[in-house]
């Protein structure tokens, strides 16, 4: 099985900073795709961003300019550097990973989530 431990999450001040990090573990194999997904409170879980294991990201349009996600392959860790936080941003935020324990076999895995609080 794989695991994915999420840590960073807390309070912040409108303007500020956060940073986000999920380390996957477990029996793992390989790992492609990784990323973030929210849900806020009354609503439907959304894509923040995402890496693939080549460094190709995409992000929400919500988010562009203001949260980077960035990897660190040999650790199975993925990161999520959110600046400029509103308190739109307010959320769950969800670590993901497309990973195999089996060779070509691979499937999909969530974290627990982090909740991130933007005061106005």
């Amino acid at each position: 099985q794989v695991q994915l431990v999420e840590s960073g999450g807390g309070l912040v001040q409108a303007g500020g900073s956060l940073r986000l990090s999920c380390a996957a573990s477990g029996s793992i194999f390989s790992v492609a795709d990784m990323g973030w997904y929210r849900q806020a409170p009354g609503k439907q879980r959304e894509l923040v961003a995402t890496i693939t294991g080549s460094g190709r990201t995409k992000s929400a349009d919500s988010v562009k300019g203001r949260f980077t996600i960035s990897t660190d392959n040999a650790k199975n860790t993925v990161y999520l550097q959110m600046d400029s936080l509103k308190p739109e941003d307010t959320a769950v935020y969800y670590c993901y990973a497309e990973a195999s324990t089996i060779p070509g076999i691979y499937g999909d895995y969530w974290g627990q989530g982090t909740q991130v609080t933007v005061s106005s």
